[in-house]
């Protein structure tokens, strides 16, 4: 598990300063694996940065949620190729909580 925390950390570091200082009101959680959908890589829940107005003070902060089990069962085997996998599960569930969408995600590459 400490391994899959760094590369989240490493993932994280990776962004561009100005996207860290962005970033509002979101805490990045690891857990095993989504209830629901085992397979899933990662979810965001929350209101993302661009519908957010006056009526959002005293929200509960927006979550994202990395799933460790999925990622490590698909792609354990190379661990340069786990961290790669880990880092666009990151990058593209804080695009949700900037406000990007998954077609846009996907015309992006990052879907």
């Amino acid at each position: 598990m400490i391994d899959f925390e760094n590369h989240v950390r490493r993932a994280l570091d990776s962004l561009p300063a100005e996207l860290r200082r962005a970033m509002s009101n979101v805490e990045i959680v690891i857990e095993d694996e989504n209830p629901e959908d085992p397979d899933l890589l990662g979810l965001y829940t929350g209101i993302p940065l661009t519908e957010r107005d006056s009526g959002y003070a005293g929200a509960l902060p927006d979550k994202i949620e990395i799933y460790r089990l999925p990622l490590e069962d698909e792609f354990g085997d190379d661990p340069a190729l786990l961290e790669d996998e880990i880092r666009i599960t990151v990058i593209h569930e804080l695009a949700h909580h900037f406000g990007i969408d998954d077609d846009r995600l996907d015309q992006l590459g990052w879907a």
